[in-house]
């Protein structure tokens, strides 16, 4: 017996005292709801109903039996809409990821976006490295994430390739830091601070190989990822990061710190980024966090499409424009 079903037609019976009624509110013919009353009271065991030619009448049994059926009804609606919002992928949680180079401001509007969309979907927001994001999709324990290029995307699909222009930080006292915009082969002699290596190896490789190519081969390679962290090794140890202008220094605008952020001549280097998500996996939570995220970081100075203009070739450890 279709338990849902039969205490819809005892709850419209109910609700319209009069079995006609009942059946036009129900969609159907009156015999194949009175046939549904009588198999629901078999199979209580309690009358539901006192029925003459002229009423219909509630029993006490059916009384007290009512506000259960209106609160199972109630719970079945609620389980459908949950199966609906899991079949269009609003299961209620989206767990997705953001490299740690992302500016506050443009965090914020991602989250705030997402919730003015999806109030009732949680966002579980991971930040986590390229390489760990893999990772995850791999083991399907993610469902979007903002990856830097160039990396493995095998298996996944892609939104618009942004460019971050790089910029330097570098201590204020140092002799490229009063320059306008600093030639790459200006930060000879100082050490470079960098995230590590495990966390985006193709990225890493290519900044570097970037940087001897244009005459600045760092002395040493310092590893740091928290802000304070890598301001504090710039200070002490003179020396140099690359960062886009949105992340630098709070301070900046104000004139203050030991440090100072400064264009590089030529704009040599980027981040590349992309929303990336497992393929087939293109529902609407995930489709409106990627375009919150494109979004947020379009309005970010010196961001633009990288869009190549041939294929992109998979090589063994990174992937490059060709």
């Amino acid at each position: 017996m279709d338990l849902i079903r039969h205490l819809e037609c005892f709850v419209a019976v109910a609700e319209e005292s009069h079995f006609g009624r009942a059946a036009a509110r129900l969609g159907m013919a009156q015999p194949p709801l009175s046939q549904r009353v009588q198999r629901l009271e078999r199979e209580l065991g309690v009358r539901l109903f006192e029925r003459t030619s002229r009423q219909v009448t509630i029993t006490r049994a059916g009384t007290l039996l009512l506000d259960d059926a209106r609160e199972l009804l109630a719970r079945a609606e609620a389980l459908r809409a949950t199966a609906r919002r899991a079949r269009d992928g609003e299961s209620g949680l989206l767990r997705a990821a953001l490299p740690t180079d992302i500016a506050g401001g443009t965090l914020a509007a991602i989250l705030a976006g997402f919730r003015e969309l999806h109030a009732d979907v949680e966002l579980e927001l991971h930040e986590v490295s390229t390489t760990q994001q893999l990772a995850r999709f791999a083991s399907h324990d993610l469902d979007v994430g903002l990856i830097h290029h160039p990396c493995d995307v095998g298996g996944l699909e892609l939104g618009p390739v942004l460019r971050r222009e790089l910029g330097v930080l570098l201590p204020r006292e140092a002799p490229a830091a009063a320059l306008d915009e600093v030639p790459l082969a200006a930060l000879s002699g100082h050490d470079l601070v960098m995230f590590h290596r495990a966390d985006a190896p193709a990225l890493f490789d290519e900044l570097l190989t970037t940087c001897a190519r244009n005459g600045y081969t760092p002395p040493a390679v310092r590893h740091g990822q928290g802000t304070a962290f890598v301001h504090g090794l710039i200070a002490a140890a003179q020396a140099v990061a690359f960062s886009p202008r949105d992340v630098a220094l709070p301070q900046q605008a104000q004139g203050e710190g030991e440090l100072t952020w400064r264009p590089l001549a030529g704009a040599p280097l980027a981040w590349r980024h992309s929303v990336a998500w497992p393929k087939g996996r293109n529902d609407r939570t995930v489709a409106s966090f990627a375009e919150l995220t494109t979004r947020a970081l379009r309005k970010g100075p010196g961001v633009g499409a990288d869009l190549p203009a041939h294929p992109l070739h998979l090589r063994p450890a990174a992937e490059y424009w060709l």
